[in-house]
């Protein structure tokens, strides 16, 4: 999709990536503008970042305080643990924040499209606007986007999309945005030294509970200090010597338990995925898709079937770690593209 000479706000974190995407839409003609959100007490080291990329291209930037709008991310990803599910604040915070809060501003000042620097394609075909996934395999992040909501995906641009990562270097260094050596953040922005652990138990210390750690018959194979230490597939860590791999095939919350079991108990056929949310028009019935069912994963071939909000996928062989309260994302074939059909919320797997 091209943007020119419309009216675009860009996200601008700081970083080589946003900062590269606003260089290229100025270069096509658009309008530009910036925004740089905070989010939490983290996010505000990266303001001047913000403000030094926004003065060498010349954008008016504005700084919005979400850190009220983000705190329902936050209550979210607590409240996730507790219930023994692993979440991902990510997809939420790119449904309700950026593509959110953002897009209510861009739309406050007259922007026709909001702008981030992440590596996924937004393309119009055949009269359809799509999500699809970015040139460049191993930085691909259609995964984290599938949430979007489709009236809003008309509105958005992804200049990254047909890049790889040395390609937007060598794009910033060119350009002289003094962002091309910057590091590339692994860690979840409101987690200070990505240690989840430690602000979970310091926010929420009635989650530190002793209990359980058993076999599928039930067996007792030791204790653990809280069940949000754990994730279904889990394998380091576990502290019970059982002479071959046992990986965490089952959190309870109930009653506090951990299940643990060799990898044929931690692999699924089936999972049943809730809040779907469709980016093409909704399927009335079963259709072919490669599945993914985490960030990282390249995906897997399946069957899914619409039940009203809900989806049904059957895997061609068993997934390994299907886990609940991470992100089940449905992808389609249209030539050399795959294009995100829609994703929802895992809720359980099954044989």
């Amino acid at each position: 999709m091209t943007a020119d000479r419309h009216n675009v706000v860009v996200a601008l974190s700081g970083g080589v990536d946003s900062s590269v995407a606003a260089a290229l839409l100025l270069e096509s003609g658009c309008n530009v503008q910036g925004v740089f959100m905070i989010t939490c007490e983290q996010g505000r080291r990266a303001q001047a970042e913000a403000e030094e990329v926004a003065r060498r291209l010349g954008l008016q930037l504005t700084v919005l305080d979400l850190c009220d709008d983000f705190a329902q991310i936050l209550g979210y990803f607590f409240d996730e643990y507790a219930k023994a599910r692993t979440p991902n604040p990510c997809v939420m915070c790119n449904r309700l924040v950026k593509f959110g809060k953002l897009w209510d501003f861009a739309r406050q000042a007259q922007a026709e499209y909001l702008a981030t620097g992440h590596y996924a394609k937004v393309l119009q075909r055949d009269g359809a606007v799509g999500l699809y996934e970015g040139a460049d395999p191993a930085k691909d992040q259609s995964y984290a986007l599938s949430m979007i909501r489709r009236d809003v995906l008309a509105h958005v641009l992804l200049p990254m999309g047909e890049h790889s990562k040395d390609q937007t270097r060598q794009i910033a260094r060119r350009l002289a945005l003094g962002t091309e050596a910057k590091a590339e953040s692994q860690e979840i922005c409101f987690i200070p030294d990505d240690d989840y652990v430690a602000l979970l138990e310091r926010r929420h210390p009635e989650l530190i509970r002793q209990g359980q750690i058993v076999d599928c018959s039930g067996k007792v194979l030791g204790t653990h200090q809280g069940i949000h230490r754990f994730t279904i597939g889990q394998r380091r860590g576990l502290r019970v010597a059982m002479g071959k791999p046992y990986y965490v095939i089952g959190l309870d919350a109930g009653s506090n338990t951990v299940i643990l079991g060799p990898k044929e108990e931690v692999m699924h056929r089936r999972l049943t995925a809730g809040e779907v949310n469709w980016l093409i028009e909704p399927p009335q019935s079963a259709f072919s898709a490669t599945v993914k069912i985490r960030y990282n994963d390249r995906g897997k071939p399946a069957t899914v079937h619409p039940v009203g909000r809900l989806a049904e996928v059957e895997f061609d062989k068993p997934n390994m770690a299907i886990t609940p309260g991470q992100l089940a994302v449905f992808y389609v074939d249209e030539g050399r593209l795959r294009r995100v059909a829609g994703a929802g919320w895992i809720e359980r797997a099954d044989d």
